[in-house]
């Protein structure tokens, strides 16, 4: 009989950069990139929605593209960016202008998903500068809310998305 408590789980070394910082996680090999993040490194701001990839509440960035942490293991990580929503604005900073936004135009309410619709935003944008409203549109509703609705969060985004048009 084999013992299945976490503890005796084999751990694995993922090095990688979270946040702009080199970091190693050190986590039970079955972990997923989103149990190593809010448990192993102690960035609680993604949240666990369905953890089956589907609400996008547990986004965030890997080499600057939007993946949902739930779905990719924490070995995965192994030499990648990973960026979380601690990582837009430095502390007692300023705020990134996608988090701006969703200030400014309310587009935000219980905040359960605020922080994958705004890691979602910050890689579409970075990813796709002149995305037209249609596929701003389209990216977004890959998020689920069911508290603001999306015109709040899309007129954010596009409010974002002109506050990061180079000048």
């Amino acid at each position: 009989m084999t013992d299945a408590s976490p503890e005796a789980a084999t751990r694995l070394r993922a090095e990688c950069r979270i946040n702009g910082a080199d970091s190693a996680l050190e986590v039970p090999e079955h972990w997923t990139l989103a149990d190593a993040l809010r448990e192993g490194a102690g960035l609680t701001g993604l949240h666990r929605g369905c953890e089956h990839g589907v609400c996008g509440a547990c986004t965030v960035l890997l080499d600057g593209a939007p993946v949902r942490s739930c779905i990719v293991l924490a070995a995965q990580a192994e030499g990648h960016e990973i960026r979380t929503i601690e990582g837009l604005a430095p502390p007692g900073g300023e705020l990134h202008p996608v988090q701006e936004a969703f200030h400014e135009h309310h587009a935000l309410q219980c905040g359960f998903c605020t922080p994958g619709f705004i890691m979602l935003a910050v890689g579409i944008l970075e990813r796709e500068p002149d995305a037209t409203p249609e596929r701003l549109r389209h990216l977004l509703a890959s998020n689920l809310c069911r508290c603001t609705a999306d015109k709040p969060i899309l007129a954010a985004v596009s409010a974002a998305q002109q506050a990061m048009a180079p000048r």
